[in-house]
């Protein structure tokens, strides 16, 4: 790492940090303000968020012919929900007043704390259909899938003009609670009919048992680097605690691997250096014994419910998913990049001789649990190091269709060997873990093997660096290519001149999204490059020929009115197009995130001395375009990802999950999306920097230029 630089990062962790309003614990429910208060609509979803003393809660109201109400709380991934019956007419909830925070006790004393808010529904009448109240794992498949486990299905009960849903969790623990009050409106059945002003008013209060989390606020979270936007830091501030950072709300309100890894990956310049460790820690506790990183954890009823399928016990131990690959190689760069930092050798020292908190049943120390993980990155690289051909790949592990975070089941086109991890992230993990061992602050855990092993991994590095990568070319003549545009912009209702254009008159060359277990290129364009741009140095030229081709006008490249969609299927069979349509989650939609991503990379490749002027130039003239789609769709920002349509002769932005035919729902709050407290316009950028491997640009570096609204 830079000397100069890493000065820069231990000046700004000793900094005034920004302070987030915070409140005594003890103060009361009825006189402490929220600490967190916010409010967030997308199409047609109503996100209100609190935080206030023990209780964190999520309120989502969906309006439209099939409304619902629902509560998740990032308190053991809990929630309640209620979906109402199809009806006719578009009909709109709306708050009133300020939603409160509410705590009771149920029937055998114990507390359940949660969130009480009055609304109202401008429609006729509203068909109860099911409450579901479980873990929002159960929630989510609810919602997707429409099916429920019958052990917690639970009826209401009616008394006067309120309908309540109470039971205990599976294992005998303090479970939920769902109350409907009908303020104003008349009840018949399972039916709520309008009162006088044609309109129907409820209170809606959801309680949960769960144990509440530690909040991260204030200089705990941030440093005073960050940026100045408000709706991400409360975003983050949202997700972020103690024991954990949350992926995302509401789907996602507990740990994912990948996203606290790539999070942190991007906020370290504005993290607060507790948070970043908090992090860290999270996810060496969560590590295999093998040392791979969990994806997911099932904790709360959905732990019960997994045991009860896998031995027949109500076990509520956590259980960890680790069907996932990519993650397993985003922790050595994030641990090289925050423990080699110059000047906090003792610090790191002792981050790592620290015992390994959270749900770890090993607690043995954090440096023994990363070279748990370095062991398994390096010994699994060492048969393509040693003969690389596809067959030595990093794979999809045996039956399983997803291992990236492209993981819908059609994410990665069919494919088993997925590019981000083989062509980046692999070799970056490689060279970490090098430095690392290298480093001598990982002595203490490493056997003679490790030393032995490790002692090859830089070598290791420079093979997977310079022989994975062309096994994904695809090179497409430029008629071919051109044809493919021509025909397919016709069939998506989209301009083909921007396009071709843009294409030039030469072949096209691009590296494929994966390659199938035959080791044939899946040829879907993808923002993937982002991950190199970020992690690796390529050579100039063919830097140049990577972001140039994507950043084409879409579909000729992945730029749209509307920003960088993750996937473009243009050069595919039409079978293979049709699983990356724009209600595909991994389809051609714009991820907040990933922008993010490809932004920080360019800035990055922008740091090196070693770019001839007219590679620089393209790059400078790359990022101001990918600037202008970011800022194009700002109001979407700390979003999970967005489609669009094509209307009046320009790209529409429509909020994923507004449409009948959208494979799913984005989260209105969104881990991986608040990365942009970091990633800033060139002229905002951070004076921070944190690795050899993550260079952020420093005052004075390129300055383009911002089309559309300044930040």
């Amino acid at each position: 790492m830079n000397q100069s630089r890493a000065s820069l990062i231990l000046r700004a962790a000793s900094a005034a940090c920004l302070l987030l309003p915070v409140l005594p614990a003890a103060a009361s429910p009825s006189a402490a303000k929220p600490q967190l208060a916010f409010q967030v609509r997308e199409g047609r979803i109503l996100n209100y968020f609190l935080r206030q003393g023990p209780v964190s809660a999520h309120l989502v109201l969906r309006s439209g012919p099939v409304p619902r109400i629902l509560i998740a709380f990032p308190a053991g991934n809990s929630g309640v929900g209620l979906w109402f019956g199809h009806q006719f007419g578009n009909a709109a909830w709306k708050i009133h007043g300020t939603p409160q925070r509410d705590q009771e006790r149920d029937r055998k004393g114990r507390t359940l704390y949660g969130i009480s808010a009055e609304v109202t529904l401008a429609a006729r009448e509203l068909d109860i259909h099911q409450a579901v109240l479980s873990s929002v794992r159960v929630l989510r498949d609810y919602q997707s899938l429409g099916t429920l486990p019958e052990d917690i299905i639970v009826a209401p009960s009616l008394k006067g003009h309120t309908f309540t849903w109470t039971r205990d969790r599976l294992d005998g623990a303090a479970g939920y609670r769902l109350q409907i009050d009908v303020l104003d409106g008349r009840i018949h059945g399972r039916r709520i009919f309008a009162g006088a002003g044609g309109a129907i008013d409820l209170r809606v209060t959801g309680l949960t048992g769960e144990p509440p989390l530690v909040p991260l606020a204030g200089h705990e979270l941030l440093r005073n680097s960050s940026a100045a936007d408000r709706g991400a830091r409360e975003t983050l501030a949202f997700l972020a605690y103690r024991e954990k950072l949350l992926a995302g709300s509401w789907r996602f309100d507990t740990y994912f691997g990948r996203d606290t890894l790539m999070s942190t990956t991007l906020l370290l310049p504005v993290l607060s250096p507790s948070a970043v460790e908090d992090g860290l820690d999270s996810v060496l506790a969560r590590l295999s014994p093998q040392g791979e990183v969990a994806h997911e954890e099932d904790i709360g009823e959905g732990a019960v419910l997994e045991h009860m399928k896998a031995d027949g016990s109500r076990s509520a131990a956590p259980v960890y998913d680790y069907k996932m690959i990519d993650e397993d190689y985003l922790l050595a760069p994030l641990a090289a990049d925050w423990i080699l930092q110059p000047d906090a050798r003792a610090r790191s020292a002792a981050f790592l001789a620290a015992i390994v908190g959270g749900p770890s049943e090993r607690r043995g120390t954090r440096g023994a649990a990363l070279v748990q993980n370095l062991r398994y990155v390096v010994q699994g690289a060492e048969a393509f190091a040693k003969a690389p051909i596809v067959a030595h790949l990093i794979g999809l592990k045996p039956g399983e269709i997803v291992g990236d975070w492209r993981d819908s089941g059609t994410g990665l086109g069919g494919g088993r060997y997925p590019y981000d991890v083989n062509a980046v992230l692999v070799p970056a993990a490689l060279s970490a873990a090098a430095r690392l061992a290298g480093s001598g602050l990982l002595s203490p855990y490493l056997t003679a093997p490790d030393r032995t092993l490790f002692a090859g991994a830089a070598r290791m590095a420079q093979v997977w660096r310079e022989q994975a990568p062309p096994l994904f070319a695809v090179t497409l003549s430029h008629s071919v290519a051109a044809n493919a545009i021509e025909i397919y912009a016709d069939s998506q209702d989209v301009p083909s001149q921007p396009a071709l254009a843009a294409l030039g008159r030469g072949a096209l060359r691009f590296h494929a999204l994966s390659l199938s277990a035959a080791g044939e290129p899946i040829p879907v364009m993808h923002s993937d490059e982002g991950f190199l741009l970020l992690f690796a140095d390529p050579e100039p030229q063919a830097l140049d020929d990577i972001v140039s081709a994507l950043m084409r006008p879409f579909p000729a490249g992945l730029m749209t009115g509307v920003g960088m969609v993750v996937a473009n299927p243009v050069f595919c069979a039409p079978a293979l197009q049709k699983l990356f349509s724009r209600n595909a989650y991994h389809g051609t939609v714009v991820w907040s995130w990933q922008q993010a991503l490809f932004a920080a990379g360019l800035a990055h490749q922008l740091e090196r001395h070693d770019l001839p002027a007219g590679v620089r130039a393209d790059l400078v003239k790359a990022q101001r375009v990918l600037w202008s789609g970011i800022e194009a769709t700002r109001s979407m920002q700390n979003a999970e990802l967005w489609s669009w349509s094509y209307e009046a002769g320009r790209y529409q932005l429509r909020p994923f999950g507004s449409s009948a035919a959208d494979a799913d729902e984005s989260n209105a709050a969104q881990l991986w999306s608040t990365v942009y407290l970091a990633v800033r316009p060139p002229r905002l950028a951070p004076v921070t920097s944190v690795s050899h491997g993550l260079r952020w640009p420093l005052s004075g570096g390129p300055q383009p230029a911002l089309t559309g609204s300044a930040r």
